[in-house]
């Protein structure tokens, strides 16, 4: 067994896995696994700039993270920064931020790079499973990019494309610097197309319609599927390899998107840093499922996160 903390910092979210892998049984055994919302990606698609705020808030989870890590011991430790760090003009007052809390400097990896870990992370537990069939196309819908990867018990292909939950949000439901509540149909139009737009792109390098089963990763689709089944909290067992099908997935994409910030923030399992932005998240997923003709998802909630984990085992 190695001990490992791995630190997953992303345009919406940063998130910690301290775990022992077990690289024999391919088993990685969660000792402590926690996410916070810190809108790392606040205004970065307008201004190219990771705001003074966004990195306040991050460092303080940087804080907290450090002494978990310091009280389970672990061995080896990897911070990898996605979507949001990659495109901020101002990325080396984060990276010097990091580096002075965490002892390690952060990784801004490419999106392929992000790609490769999100399919190990979610794919590496599915082996045995033959009621699913291969290849998987896993998508990662985070905050500012989706990652798409076919592949079998390897990577075949994979991209990135500039498209998630809050980049959406904010190029195309913010008005005078509010998300419209609700957002009107043109706004969703408009969101629609460059979703659609994105896919064109990642069609490209990626044969997205080859895929046998579709595995779906990151907060967007796992509240839906907590949405699904109306759980009265966000539970990752009962949301861990659910199923939801296409029409369930439209169902509350439409709900979401016809919805009032009030009627979200009330349903149980949504966390409070994911109202705003969970409509156009799932958009990206429903728009996907139609794009490759995908009868269901399967719900993973297992990540980049773990594909980290097990670059350190």
């Amino acid at each position: 067994m190695t001990r490992v903390a791995a630190v997953d910092c992303g345009t919406n979210s940063i998130r910690l896995l301290v775990a022992d892998a077990d690289p024999a049984t391919g088993e990685l055994v969660d000792l402590d696994r926690r996410m916070t919302i810190v809108r790392l990606g606040q205004g970065v698609d307008r201004t190219g700039r990771l705001a003074p705020e966004a990195l306040q808030r991050t460092f303080a989870a940087c804080r907290e993270y450090a002494g978990i890590i310091k009280e389970h011991g672990a061995e080896r430790l990897r911070f990898v920064a996605t979507s949001a760090s990659r495109d901020a003009e101002n990325r080396d007052e984060f990276v010097s931020g990091v580096l002075d809390i965490l002892g390690v400097e952060p990784e801004v990896i490419s999106g392929d790079q992000e790609a490769e870990f999100s399919f190990t992370g979610a794919t590496k537990e599915l082996t045995g499973h033959d009621h699913l069939a291969k290849p998987y196309l896993v998508v990662d819908i985070g905050g500012g990019s989706t990652e798409f990867v076919v592949g079998d018990d390897g990577v075949r292909a994979a991209r990135s494309v500039d498209v998630g939950c809050v980049r959406m949000t904010e190029r195309h439901l913010v008005r005078d610097g509010v998300v419209s509540d609700p957002p009107s149909p043109e706004q969703i139009a408009a969101m629609r197309a460059d979703i659609e737009a994105a896919l064109d792109l990642a069609e490209e390098t990626v044969p997205l319609r080859e895929a046998r089963t579709l595995v779906g990763l990151a907060g967007s689709v796992t509240t839906v599927s907590a949405i699904v089944q109306e759980l009265p909290e966000y539970d990752s067992a009962a949301i861990h390899h659910s199923r939801v099908s296409r029409e369930r997935v439209r169902e509350i994409t439409e709900w979401l998107l016809r919805s009032t910030h009030a009627e979200r923030a009330a349903v149980p399992s949504m966390h409070p840093g994911r109202v705003d932005v969970i409509g156009a998240g799932a958009l990206v997923l429903l728009s996907i499922m139609e794009r490759i003709g995908a009868e269901e998802v399967v719900v993973s909630e297992h990540d980049i996160l773990d594909g980290i984990g097990w670059s350190l085992a």
